[in-house]
């Protein structure tokens, strides 16, 4: 930008900033209520920032979150192999391959939409950072074609202790699936996790994002061959992370995203030839969750009917797209029948009593993805109680995060540092626990729980970031330590907002430029 074009911009800006607060002045509105009160450029910054604190292993030299240390440096050694690195995925200090994965796959989908709203905000980096530090990790977990290191530490005698990461004294053992003990479940999102994440680093790393397709392609195809659900090979996960949704639905979000990852037919052929005996046109879902990836499949699957080359499973597609449309008008309460999905008295999305922001932070992607995709091929949504625009979809979406960041009965932000109240005992290990950088003295299991859990002051860490499980089914909130229920925060909860609030800058933006416009004109005149 030349210095003259920059002092140009400069005089209209001002020029543009006078007539914007003499009409606010005179219409008695502030200007902050005119772009909707949120500043979604904070919220993205503070949601990146949350996965730092989430790192295990040996920190960079450019970590952020600085009341966090090195941890869990000895991982894998028992068994042999190198497993330091990767997330915990809540408060607690287990390494959970699966959420782990989804995690990454949701953020490298929100790199893949929004990556030029990332990069403008000068956030785009961050993400890349967050993604390649669960996927470095996958790549040290796959050691070999038919195995994968699927967890690191107990839940069980993990949850006897309250320390801090860098304090660890708890089980580090580690568990894999293989060839005797399967587990497509696992498999099949981290192909996804690493083809998503090989498209994100096509252009920046193509050897990078050549290794991550290599790794996805074989954990798929292991997945597919030795079938099976994790949860039954390792008993160890069968308490935390659960596969209630059975192995089916990862098998064909994995085949999904390599497909999208190498445009290669193969992939497309399985996710329309295995459509009918992996369920993914018998499930008609009312949520979206590490769990459950039906309603990614068929969102992902339906956006490729407008394609010419995929003409010839056109009737596949469109069944996709029809379990898709039911997923999306439950959320938009568009459905009949009772299936639509619960709202509080104030209008937030409830699928469950734990940790319901998870389902509130995935649906609102979703939403955004597909009212952009509707938008760009100039269509609508069709729902059993009306046709719903893409601007109204989007207009949802953002009702969701904007309950999220403080407009909702108790006046308080969700997401954890964002706005002048947010919850401040937050359940979670490290934070709750005076920083190891200001008091290296050594913590104890049991020490944790007697001087820091049952403490009614903040933590002494905030986990900027973090969303929380939220509100109950009637909007109150109990802010306290031991209410985990309400009170934890995932890495999958925050993963999707990346790219909700990316999306929302962008609208915001063009709001920005539609009003500069409009004024230019009016004061012309």
């Amino acid at each position: 930008m030349t210095v003259m074009n920059h002092r140009h911009k400069q005089c209209h800006f001002l020029l543009l900033l006078l007539i914007t607060v003499f009409s606010a002045a005179l219409d008695g509105v502030s200007s902050e209520t005119d772009v909707g009160g949120f500043d979604y450029g904070e919220a993205l910054s503070k949601s990146l920032l949350y996965f730092e604190a989430q790192r295990s292993g040996r920190l960079p030299y450019n970590q952020r979150v600085t009341w966090r240390d090195h941890s869990g440096l000895t991982d894998g050694l028992e068994q042999g192999v190198d497993l330091v690195g990767g997330y915990h995925d809540a408060g607690d200090h287990v390494k959970f391959g699966l959420p782990m994965a989804f995690t990454v796959t949701m953020l490298s989908w929100s790199v893949i939409e929004y990556g030029d709203s990332l990069a403008s905000t000068g956030e785009l980096s961050h993400a890349l950072e967050a993604i390649k530090w669960g996927t470095d990790y996958f790549i040290k977990a796959h050691t070999s074609p038919n195995v994968l290191w699927a967890e690191v530490g107990d839940g069980d005698t993990d949850h006897y202790c309250w320390q801090r990461p860098e304090d660890m004294t708890t089980s580090r053992r580690a568990f894999k699936i293989d060839e005797n003990n399967p587990g497509s479940d696992i498999a099949g999102e981290t192909a996804a996790a690493m083809a998503a994440a090989s498209i994100v680093f096509r252009s920046t790393n193509p050897h990078y994002s050549h290794l991550l397709l290599h790794h996805a392609q074989q954990l798929f195809e292991f997945g597919d061959k030795y079938r099976g659900k994790y949860d039954e090979s390792l008993k160890v996960v069968k308490s935390y992370y659960a596969s209630v949704s059975g192995y089916m639905d990862e098998l064909l979000w994995g085949a999904t995203w390599l497909y999208r990852a190498t445009d290669n037919e193969h992939y497309m052929s399985y996710v329309v030839d295995m459509a009918h005996q992996l369920g993914g046109l018998s499930w008609a879902m009312s949520e979206f969750s590490w769990d459950v990836k039906f309603a990614g499949v068929q969102l992902l699957a339906s956006m490729l009917l407008k394609e010419e080359k995929h003409k010839q499973h056109s009737k596949v597609l469109q069944q996709y797209k029809s379990k898709a449309d039911h997923y999306l008008c439950s959320i938009l309460n568009k459905n009949i029948n009772g299936t639509n999905v619960q709202r509080t008295p104030a209008g937030l999305l409830y699928v469950r009593q734990w940790n319901n922001m998870q389902y509130v932070s995935t649906a609102s992607f979703l939403l955004t993805v597909y009212s952009d995709h509707l938008r760009k091929s100039n269509t609508d949504l069709e729902c059993h109680e009306g046709t719903v625009t893409p601007d109204e979809m989007l207009g949802f979406a953002k009702s969701q995060i904007d309950y999220i960041l403080g407009s909702n009965p108790m006046e308080t932000s969700y997401l954890v540092g964002y706005g002048p109240k947010y919850p401040i005992r937050v359940h979670h290990r490290g934070a709750s626990i005076a920083s190891f950088k200001e008091h290296k003295g050594f913590i104890g299991c049991t020490q944790g729980y007697d001087n820091w859990y049952g403490r009614s002051e903040p933590n002494p860490s905030v986990l900027v970031g973090a969303l929380v499980g939220g509100p109950d089914h009637q909007d109150d909130f109990d802010d306290r330590r031991g209410n985990y229920v309400q009170t934890e925060a995932c890495t999958y909860n925050t993963a999707p907002l990346v790219g909700v609030f990316a999306r929302l800058i962008e609208l915001e933006e063009q709001k920005l430029e539609e009003e500069d416009v409009s004024l230019v004109a009016t004061y012309k005149r």
